[in-house]
């Protein structure tokens, strides 16, 4: 039988924090989520039940991390048999946001041309990240106009992709893992995991990271390049990049017009289409 986490009986004494982890057996498949998530409540001196009754927004302050690593770890525990309340996945701010230097290649550099290819299909196809982790090459063709991606749920016509995806793939073409893999979005290195490759299929958290750290470095060569005249504006912008993540991306891309892939997040992004500006686009 799998050891649960319960809460203390009335009056009796938690044990300290590292044993009372210990006792506890990690969720399956989330083993690597689970040591990191103890690791931070032990940095705290946090057991499982302290952590129950504060939530997760000690490890979050202490650790820095952001509202998708928090719903993250959220699950994770709750996996574990922690009964943590599920945060909401918060509002994208700004709620307009001038997304297009996000899909705009300024190098030949392979993680940048991997992260500008997947922004530029994703302002018009707004697919969630575990579908574009399963995105196959197959499944996107190119025309003299546009993109067309096929998947079990349709089709889609793309614009405005072209010359990202053609930078991408010529890149590509030139490394021999690269130019077999399957996958549109492929690791560029290997990973900590055995089964990790170059070329190989990415986690939902390494898209994460790589969407987070091609967001910030947009912003620094925007804040880098910008006339004074126009430094204003353009620090408003980088400032939004700062704290933009994927899934925010994702929303503000349906709020400006685009058509919903999935249901997830469409909802919420689809109130503010009234009241939001193409600028998104």
């Amino acid at each position: 039988m799998t050891a649960r986490w319960e809460q203390p009986l009335p009056d009796m004494p938690a044990p300290p924090p590292a044993r009372a982890w210990g006792r506890l057996r990690p969720p399956e498949h989330y083993e690597v989520q689970w040591r990191r998530l103890v690791d931070a409540a032990l940095e705290l001196g946090l057991g499982p039940d302290q952590l129950a009754e504060t939530g997760l927004d000690p490890l979050a302050a202490a650790r820095g991390w952001k509202p998708a690593t928090v719903t993250l770890y959220s699950k994770v525990a709750r996996y574990g048999g922690i009964a943590l309340p599920l945060p909401r996945t918060p509002e994208p701010d700004p709620r307009t946001l001038d997304l297009r230097p996000l899909t705009q290649a300024r190098g030949g550099d392979a993680e940048h041309l991997r992260a500008v290819c997947w922004c530029a299909i994703a302002l018009s196809w707004p697919a969630p990240i575990a579908q574009f982790r399963d995105l196959r090459r197959e499944q996107v063709r190119a025309t003299s106009r546009r993109l067309v991606i096929s998947t079990d749920d349709g089709q889609w016509q793309v614009s405005g992709a072209l010359a990202a995806w053609h930078a991408w793939e010529s890149l590509r073409s030139r490394f021999p893992a690269l130019a077999a893999s399957p996958w549109v979005l492929p690791a560029l290195r290997r990973g900590p995991g055995l089964a990790s490759s170059v070329g190989g299929r990415l986690s939902p958290q390494a898209l994460q990271v790589t969407f987070a750290k091609h967001a910030v470095r947009t912003a620094v060569h925007l804040q880098a390049t910008t006339p004074a005249s126009r430094r204003s504006a353009v620090d408003e912008v980088a400032a939004g990049y700062l704290t933009l993540s994927y899934d925010s991306y994702r929303r503000l891309a349906l709020a400006g017009g685009a058509a919903p892939v999935a249901a997830r997040g469409a909802t919420r992004a689809l109130r503010n289409v009234s009241r939001t500006p193409r600028g998104a686009g």
